[in-house]
């Protein structure tokens, strides 16, 4: 039984809450009488990506407080736990608890990171995306132990496996039709029975390479929610909570605590679930959010280990029910002390890591970002760091495999880079998927095709020095059916190496092996053929570092407008 979502100040047993208990208690023996609601505390997370240490500038800050670090999480959830006192504590997570590390986790396979959040009393975790970024036969091993099939024990103990349970209710085996996973888990608390479902996006396979998720299918959200609502229904579970990667976000006016117009696709999912379900735990979207949506508390820690929501429900003792739910975001602080356990964990890997992280691959003249230019009025415009990948992936492949332009997903692009400086650490940073750069042919209309979807998926390829184009804003936009269709980039002005693209001709084309699988929706990349699989992304990355040094932000004049360059 669903109870709309009360902040914390609020907690308390509504109207209908007290209904749910039955006739009211007219005389203090009466109300004494009455079965106390059993407390449960839940402290949510989500999106830690291995942020073993403090993050850093932007990624390191929420509501104006340095945050994060999971020496600190550790402390704040024993604290969370401590205050609670002693009221039965759940501590759950919604995916993306690994990949897209940094460097002290993703060089171990990530094992760091399932050590530290088994140690700091993570019980159950939806499966995010990123679980997959290495398939599915690793992210069995993460759950189960062993050591990696081709790198062995990184720091030369056995791999135990996680601590807690991943849950995957949505992703099943295409061969056999079941979940790669335990769909849900059942908690008893005092008697009563609290179920939490797990999940990723339905999209995931539209965001992770092909080798990633080979073999699986991906359910809808908000029907496989139901359909597993229903089957906990069936064992005397009540109280059910819904732990999915897949969000949305509020309005910028809008705190930690806050749900001001939010948007995203949460909020369709959170509308098509059954009332059974009391509480979704989100993530995937990085954002912040405590909200009521459809008689739900949907609530959102952000990411990075920054925020711990920290959800109240009283549940009803002889039906299960719940009767009130209420949750706060509370900011990982760094005024506590490091929880010293985690402390041994992380330099333990530091020593093994060794002087890897700190060797110098190159120098920058200039702080450069990987933040976008506006494109009319949108975020759609080139990078500075976007650009250099790119440059970085076409000189690994212009002579090696006849290439003649690069283009580099935004997603891909996870960091900065300072000026001066450039240690392999801060590298991998900028890219930690350790996606192979594949070189195809494309004929001049395909790549036509292909750059009018940027136009349908909301999102920029950033392109080699050597590709120039021009947009029209006034352009119609492609349908995913036919993104051809589009005419947002104005015909006769894509030029390759400064002469224009031949609509017949075929050119060697590079990108990494996930946009190639056609990831972010580029499915035009689908199309290329003669297809060569060379070096990993980083590594490209680090030889043009070394090979370019010092190197300075790329000038943003790839793409532009008939506003720059009028029609002639």
């Amino acid at each position: 039984m669903s109870i709309p979502g009360m902040r914390r100040a609020a907690v308390g047993l509504t109207a209908l809450a007290v209904a749910a208990l039955g006739a009211l208690a007219t005389t203090p023996e009466q109300a004494d009488a009455r079965p106390k609601p059993v407390d449960v505390t839940l402290l949510a997370l989500n999106d830690f990506h291995g942020n073993l240490e403090p993050p850093t500038g932007s990624s390191g800050t929420i509501a104006g407080q340095t945050a994060g670090g999971v020496e600190f999480l550790a402390t704040h959830l024993a604290e969370l736990r401590a205050a609670a006192k002693k009221k039965n504590t759940i501590t759950v997570a919604a995916g993306d608890l690994i990949g897209a590390s940094p460097l002290l986790s993703a060089a171990f396979h990530d094992e760091p990171t399932i050590e530290a959040l088994s140690m700091a009393g993570l019980d159950y975790a939806s499966v995010g995306n990123h679980e997959f970024d290495e398939g599915a036969a690793e992210l069995l091993r993460i759950q189960n132990g062993g050591c990696h099939p081709v790198d062995g024990c990184g720091d030369g103990t056995p791999y135990r496996g996680a601590g807690f349970q991943y849950l995957s209710a949505n992703a099943f085996k295409t061969e056999t039709g079941r979940p790669l996973l335990p769909p849900y888990a059942i908690h008893k608390v005092q008697g009563v029975k609290v179920g939490f479902i797990g999940m990723t996006l339905e999209g995931t396979p539209e965001i992770v390479s092909q080798q990633g998720v080979a073999g699986l299918t991906f359910a809808d959200e908000a029907v496989t929610a139901n359909r597993y609502a229903r089957e906990l229904r069936s064992k005397g579970v009540e109280t059910i909570v819904v732990l999915l990667h897949e969000g949305g976000a509020q309005a910028s006016t809008g705190g930690i605590n806050d749900c001001v117009g939010m948007t995203g696709p949460i909020v369709d999912i959170a509308n098509r679930m059954d009332p059974s379900i009391d509480v979704v735990v989100s993530g995937h979207t990085h954002q912040a959010y405590n909200c009521d949506i459809n008689g739900k508390l949907v609530t959102s820690a952000s990411s990075f280990g920054r925020l711990v929501t920290d959800i109240d429900l009283k549940i009803d003792r002889r039906t299960g029910d719940v009767l009130s739910a209420g949750a706060e975001n509370v900011v990982v602080t760094r005024d506590v002390a490091k929880d010293p356990k985690q402390t041994e964990l992380i330099n333990r890997y530091k020593t093994v890591l060794g002087p890897v992280a700190g060797r110098q691959v190159g120098e920058t003249t200039q702080a450069i970002t990987r933040s976008q230019e506006t494109l009319f009025g949108t975020t759609m415009g080139e990078s500075p760091l976007g650009n250099l990948i790119a440059d970085a992936q076409l000189a690994a492949t212009d002579d090696e495999q006849g290439a003649v332009a690069a283009f580099m997903n935004p997603g891909g692009v996870r960091a900065d880079l300072d000026a001066g400086p450039v240690t392999y650490e801060e590298a991998f940073t900028v890219q930690p998927f350790a996606n192979n750069l594949v070189t195809l042919d494309l004929t001049g209309a395909q790549l036509y095709c292909v750059l009018e979807q940027q136009f349908v998926t909301g999102r920029t390829l950033y392109p080699s020095a050597t590709v120039g184009y021009v947009v029209d804003p006034a352009g119609t936009t492609g349908t995913a059916a036919d993104p051809c269709a589009g005419t947002r980039v104005v015909r006769g002005s894509l030029t390759l190496g400064g002469t224009a693209v031949d609509t017949a001709a075929t050119y060697r084309v590079t990108v990494n092996n996930f946009l190639a699988g056609g990831g972010d929706g580029f499915s035009a990349l689908t199309a290329g053929t003669n297809l060569v699989t060379g070096m990993i992304d980083l590594d490209a990355f680090v030889a043009y570092l070394t090979a370019q040094s010092p190197v300075s932000a790329p000038t943003l004049d790839r793409i532009r407008t008939t506003a720059e360059v009028p029609a002639a």
